[in-house]
């Protein structure tokens, strides 16, 4: 079940503009790419590299892979303008998920940009240790990471877990996440053998996000499938 790509996390200048993220994420969630479009163009700094990410996913889902590529050099054009400017923890955990998903895309890329999201990650946790998205980040990096290079499915589901945990904390501005934790545990757990617990984080995804159209298919791809017929 390895049909994902994904990921997560954050915002930098624009902290006002949390109606935009949230129209984002709701674009994102039943996967409708032209209004990701629209809402990119519509949108600057943090929230127009996040709305790239977000197009970025849903193309490479249904199989346009040159928008996704193109969404993915917007969204890294984007933040590392940002992170000149200041130094952005929202828009360092942003990045780092973005170099993944291209070394995804380009294997031949992990040497260069997996190191470079290794130290955004580690200095975006020094100066905010409890940030939730960080360690979203880290669980989507370790779940496609090797054991031996330091990842596995074991390590996503730990820090999967440390994400759901940080969620609890109050969150006022850059919010989103909380969903997608539940389901790369699930999918770590479904690597590691516990069926019952995957399916059980897919539904406490949809419990908290019930348009996420990812855990959804996820629980039951059958009935997603006709559901789309």
């Amino acid at each position: 079940m390895k049909t994902l790509f994904i990921a997560v996390t954050l915002s930098l200048v624009s902290h006002s503009s949390m109606a935009d993220i949230n129209a984002i994420d709701a674009a994102a969630n039943t996967m409708n790419i032209n209004e990701l479009k629209l809402l990119s163009q519509q949108s600057v700094d943090y929230e127009h590299a996040y709305a790239q990410y977000r197009t970025a996913i849903t193309a490479n889902i249904v199989g346009q892979r040159g928008v996704s590529k193109r969404a993915l050099d917007e969204a890294q054009s984007t933040l590392e303008s940002i992170l000149t400017r200041e130094d952005d923890v929202e828009s360092m955990a942003l990045l780092a998920s973005v170099y993944g998903m291209q070394i995804s895309a380009d294997p031949s890329k992990g040497r260069t940009l997996g190191m470079k999201s290794g130290i955004l990650l580690e200095q975006a946790e020094q100066l905010e240790p409890e940030n939730p998205r960080i360690a979203l980040v880290k669980a989507m990096s370790a779940f496609y990471t090797p054991t031996q290079y330091g990842g596995g499915f074991e390590k996503a589901k730990q820090y999967a877990s440390i994400a759901i945990e940080r969620y609890q904390n109050p969150c006022d501005e850059i919010c989103w996440g909380h969903s997608e934790a539940y389901t790369w545990r699930g999918l770590a757990q479904q690597e590691l053998g516990n069926q019952q617990g995957a399916e059980q984080d897919w539904q406490q995804a949809i419990d908290l996000n019930p348009d996420y159209a990812w855990a959804s298919f996820l629980l039951n791809p059958a009935a997603t499938t006709s559901s789309t017929d």
